[in-house]
């Protein structure tokens, strides 16, 4: 895994290395679930998301890194890609980005309850898959 790149555009910067914590993603994944459940797609789709981000966020922390100025949450995703987790949901939650954007800030109620499931059950799937990529890391040490 090479940073370099993202540390030469300035997008990311070396931090004191934290402890590897999921806490805020755990309880994104939970509040996420409770929206699907009440029927508010757009914030189930908002959440589960923001589970994925703080996942991707702590796995920066973990490795020494935290995003930067502009575009950070489009930066963690740069750096998701670079780590080589899962190219195939990183592209999808980098999508899903965009879509939450719309939700939030613009389109009250645009989220169908197909899109609030798929986002919820991937977001689940994903910090999972980030939660085993470190572990396999640790027991490589």
């Amino acid at each position: 895994m090479n940073f370099e790149e993202l540390l030469k555009q300035d997008k990311i910067q070396k931090i004191e290395k934290k402890e590897f914590d999921l806490a805020l993603a755990e309880r994104d994944l939970a509040a996420s679930e409770n929206n699907l459940k009440a029927g508010d797609y757009d914030w189930a789709l908002s959440i589960a998301y923001n589970a994925v981000l703080q996942a991707g966020r702590a796995l920066m922390f973990h490795f020494g890194y935290r995003p930067r100025g502009r575009d950070q949450h489009k930066t963690v995703f740069e750096f998701l890609e670079k780590a080589k987790i899962d190219d195939e949901l990183t592209n999808y939650f980098n999508s899903i980005r965009k879509t939450r954007h719309i939700a939030v800030y613009d389109i009250a109620e645009s989220v169908s309850e197909t899109m609030a499931k798929e986002t919820v059950e991937q977001a689940n799937i994903f910090v999972q898959k980030i939660r085993t990529f470190v572990q396999k890391i640790r027991t490589e040490k």
